[in-house]
C-alpha cells in the first residue's frame, strides 16, 4: 500500500511539475485562428496562479439585458475578491475567447443573434465567424485546452425526464466523461431526471461529490433532491485534494462538485418547485424540447414566482463563484506545495524575453513615379502598397527575425486589418496583443517621393490610447525580468511614466523610440526620462525634446553633414547626464552615437555606463551603407531596423562597432524592401560574421566634453 501511494504521489508530482511548461506551450498554440487568451488570464496561467473559467450561455441565453451584464460583472468581481482570476469564455466572430474584456461582455450581453454553443456546434460557429455563448460542454473544452482546471457554472444539464425513451441527454454529461475539468455547480435542475443523471455520470466515470456537511445531491434551486451523491467534500481544501488526485492519475474524465444553494434561499425552494412543475407541463403542451427548453423554463418560472426564482438563481451563481474560487485557490496552493515538497525543483532555463510596447499600423505606402508631386487635387502616377508597420511592431518584427522574439504589447481592433496583421506576424510573439471590439486598427498612409523621401503622412491612431498602464501592468513580472524594454512614442504618457517608474525601481534597461516630432517629448514632460537608458531620435525629434526641457536650440537645422553632427552633439549633450546613450539617426548620412567612451568605444550597456569614472563623453559617426536612389523602395522602417539591429547586437554582447553595423546592415535591407522590415533580415544576413566580412567606411569620433 505504501508503494502504491508513493507511485501516485510521484505521478501527481510529475504532472504538476510540467504544468507551467505545458501551459506556456498551450498558450503559444492557442494564439491562432480559433483561440485567444486574454493577457491577464494568460499571465496567471503562466505564473501558476488560480484561474476560474466561467460560461457565457447564462449571459447570452439565461437572462435578459442588462441584468445579464451586471450579473456577469458581479460574478467576475466575486472571483477576484476571493483570490482567483476570472476567465469568462465566449465566442466572438468565430474565435474562442478565454477571458473577456468588459467591452466583450457587453457585446455578448446585448447581442440578439448569438448562438448557444456546445461541442457539436463549435466547428460550424467558428467556420462561419459567428458569435455565441458557450454551454458547460463548450466551456469545458476551451478551459481544458487553455490549461484551466476549475470551472464554475450555475447548474449542469442532465438526462431529461423520459430520456430512457427519447435519449435526450445533455452533452454536458458526456463532456464530463471525457474532459478533465472540475465543474462546480448547484447540481442539476429539478426539471431533469436527477436519478438517471447520476447513473449516467457513473457510467461516464465522473467523480461526483457534494460540497459541505451532507451527501445530499442538490437540485439547483433546492438543497435537497432526494438523491445522494456518491461522495462529499467538507470544504475547499478537501475539494482541491480530490481534483488534484484526479489530475495526478491522468484520468480523462472530469470532476463534479455539487454545491447546495445558500441556506437563506432554501425557503423559497418549495414555491419554485411548484412553479417548475407548472412550467414543465406548459412546455410539454407546447412541444418545447431540446436546447429551447431551458430558456423557456427559466423565463416561465421567473414569471410564476414573481421573480423569486431569478433571485435564487443569482444567489446560487454567486455562491458557486465564491466556492469555486476558494477551491481554485486551494488547488493552486496544493500544486505549489507539491512542486516544492515532493520534487527537485527544475530550473527555468528559458531566457527572459525582451519586451516591446508600441503601435501596430496598417501602412498604405504610395510612392510617386515622377520627381515632382503635383498638388491641386491632381492624380499623380505611382505605386500603392499595403504593408504592416508601426514603430513598436517594426522593432518587435526585426528583433524576432534576429532570433530574440520579444513579447509585444499593443492593441488592434477586431476588423479585417487585425486578422491580416495577426496572420502576417506569426513569426512574432503576438500572444499578449489586445483585440478590441468596435475599435479600428490603426492605419497610416505615407506619400513618398520618387527619391524615397517621405512627403506627407496621415494616420488614424486612436486605438493606441488603449495601450494603457492597466493593460501593461498585467505583465509587470515579465517587464521586471526583461533584459531590455523598448517603448515607442505612440504609447500614452501615463503608460510611459509607469514603465519609467518600474525602470527606476528595478534598474531596467529601457529604450525610447520617439516615433515623430510631435510625440518625441512625452517622457520629457516630467523627470520620467531620467530613468531611460537609450533614446533614438532623428535631429528634428532631438530638437523637440530639448525644446520641452527648455534647453538652447539652434536657429535652424543645418543640412551640411559636419554642421548636422555638431548640432546633434550639442542637443544630445544635456541628455547624457542621465541617459546611457543617444542614438541620433541621420537618414542617408548614417547614425551618430553619443555617450560615455572608454578606450575609444562608446559604452552601450548600462552596467558599464555606471562604472568608469575615467570615461569621457564622445560622439561617433558611422556612415550609412551606400544605396542608390533607384534601389530605395521604402524608408518607413529603416530607422527601426537600424535600432533593432543595434539592440540585438548589444543583447548578444558584441562590441559597439559591431552592434551599430548590424543595425546599418538591417537598415540597408529594409530600404530595399516593400515591407517596413525586410523579410530578408535574419540571423544569417545580419550578424557579427556579416559585419566582419564587409569593408566599412571609417567611423569618426568627436569629444563632447
Amino acid at each position: 500500500m505504501h508503494k502504491m501511494i508513493t507511485k501516485i504521489t510521484c505521478r501527481l508530482g510529475r504532472c504538476v511539475s510540467t504544468l507551467a511548461c505545458r501551459t506556456t506551450q498551450v498558450r503559444r498554440l492557442l494564439h491562432g485562428a480559433y483561440f485567444r487568451i486574454q493577457p491577464s488570464v494568460q499571465e496567471a496561467l503562466m505564473e501558476g496562479r488560480p484561474v476560474v473559467a466561467l460560461e457565457s450561455t447564462i449571459i447570452t441565453h439565461g437572462m435578459a439585458y442588462p441584468q445579464n451584464l451586471s450579473m456577469a460583472r458581479e460574478v467576475e468581481k466575486i472571483v477576484k475578491t476571493n483570490g482567483a482570476v476570472p476567465a469568462t469564455i465566449g465566442i466572438l466572430r468565430g474565435q474562442i475567447h478565454v477571458g473577456l474584456t468588459d467591452e466583450e461582455l457587453q457585446f455578448l450581453a446585448s447581442s440578439k443573434n448569438v448562438v448557444k454553443v456546445s461541442r457539436r456546434d463549435l466547428p460550424y460557429v467558428l467556420s462561419q465567424g459567428l458569435s455565441g455563448g458557450t454551454t458547460v460542454s463548450g466551456t469545458m473544452i476551451a478551459a481544458h485546452k487553455a490549461g484551466i482546471c476549475v470551472f464554475v457554472t450555475g447548474g449542469i444539464g442532465g438526462v431529461h425526464r423520459g430520456g430512457e425513451n427519447t435519449l435526450d441527454v445533455s452533452a454536458d454529461l458526456t463532456e464530463l466523461g471525457r474532459t478533465p475539468v472540475a465543474v462546480v455547480s448547484a447540481g442539476v435542475k429539478s426539471i431533469l431526471d436527477i436519478g438517471r443523471t447520476l447513473e449516467y455520470l457513473e457510467t461516464q466515470g465522473v467523480c461526483v461529490a457534494a460540497f459541505g456537511e451532507s451527501r445530499e445531491f442538490p437540485a439547483f434551486f433546492s438543497r435537497q433532491s432526494g438523491f445522494k451523491a456518491p461522495y462529499h467534500v467538507q470544504d475547499e481544501e478537501e475539494a482541491a485534494k480530490l481534483i488534484a488526485s484526479a489530475m495526478g492519475l491522468g484520468l480523462s474524465s472530469g470532476v463534479l462538485i455539487a454545491v447546495p444553494c445558500p441556506q437563506e434561499q432554501a425557503a423559497s425552494g418549495q414555491v419554485i418547485e411548484e412553479a417548475i412543475q407548472q412550467a414543465l407541463s406548459e412546455a410539454r403542451s407546447k412541444g418545447i424540447t431540446g436546447k429551447e427548453l431551458t430558456p423557456f423554463m427559466l423565463q416561465k418560472i421567473n414569471e410564476l414566482t414573481n421573480g423569486k426564482s431569478l433571485d435564487s438563481n443569482l444567489a446560487l451563481i454567486k455562491n458557486n463563484a465564491r466556492v469555486g474560487s476558494c477551491i481554485a485557490v486551494a488547488l493552486s496552493k496544493l500544486q505549489k506545495a507539491t512542486r516544492k515538497g515532493n520534487l527537485p525543483r527544475q530550473e527555468d532555463t528559458t531566457p527572459p524575453q525582451p519586451v516591446v510596447i508600441g503601435g501596430i499600423n496598417v501602412d498604405f505606402i504610395a510612392k510617386a513615379q515622377n520627381p515632382v508631386i503635383l498638388g491641386g487635387g491632381q492624380t499623380n502616377a505611382g505605386r500603392v502598397r499595403r504593408t504592416f508597420g508601426g514603430v513598436g511592431r517594426n522593432l518587435a518584427d526585426c528583433l524576432s527575425r534576429l532570433g530574440l522574439t520579444p513579447l509585444f504589447l499593443s492593441a488592434v481592433g477586431k476588423d479585417e486589418h487585425s486578422e491580416s496583421i495577426l496572420h502576417y506576424c506569426q513569426h512574432m510573439d503576438m500572444s499578449a496583443i489586445l483585440q478590441l471590439e468596435r475599435k479600428s486598427t490603426a492605419t497610416y498612409c505615407a506619400v513618398i517621393t520618387s527619391a524615397g523621401e517621405l512627403s506627407v503622412g496621415l494616420g488614424d491612431m486612436d486605438i493606441h490610447h488603449q495601450i494603457t498602464e492597466q493593460y501593461v501592468s498585467q505583465f509587470k513580472e515579465k517587464l521586471c525580468r526583461a533584459p531590455l524594454i523598448c517603448i515607442d512614442g505612440n504609447v500614452p504618457l501615463s503608460t510611459i511614466q509607469y514603465v519609467c517608474q518600474l525602470a527606476r525601481e528595478h534598474q531596467l534597461a529601457v529604450c525610447y523610440e520617439p516615433t515623430d516630432e510631435n510625440k518625441a517629448s512625452k517622457p520629457f514632460l516630467s523627470d520620467s526620462w531620467k530613468a531611460l537608458t537609450y533614446i533614438s531620435p532623428n535631429l528634428q525629434e532631438l530638437r523637440a525634446i530639448n525644446r520641452t526641457l527648455g534647453n538652447p536650440l539652434p536657429a535652424e537645422l543645418p543640412s551640411r553633414l559636419e554642421d548636422v553632427i555638431q548640432t546633434a552633439m550639442a542637443l544630445a549633450r544635456p541628455l547624457l547626464a542621465h541617459l546611457c546613450c543617444v542614438v541620433v539617426t541621420l537618414g542617408a548620412h548614417g547614425v551618430l552615437l553619443c555617450g560615455k567612451s572608454l578606450g575609444g568605444s562608446i559604452l552601450l550597456r548600462p552596467a558599464a555606463h555606471e562604472q568608469p569614472a575615467a570615461a569621457s563623453l564622445c560622439a561617433t559617426h558611422y556612415p550609412a551603407i551606400h544605396i542608390s536612389r533607384e534601389e530605395i523602395v521604402n524608408v518607413s522602417g529603416a530607422g527601426d531596423s537600424l535600432l533593432a539591429g543595434l539592440l540585438a547586437g548589444m543583447l548578444a554582447k558584441h562590441d559597439t562597432d559591431t552592434c551599430v553595423r548590424m543595425g546599418l546592415l538591417a537598415a540597408s535591407l529594409s530600404l530595399r524592401s516593400y515591407e517596413p522590415i525586410s523579410p530578408a533580415i535574419s540571423t544569417a544576413t545580419v550578424s557579427w560574421q556579416q559585419v566582419q566580412g564587409k569593408t566599412w567606411p571609417e567611423a569618426k569620433v568627436w569629444k563632447m566634453d
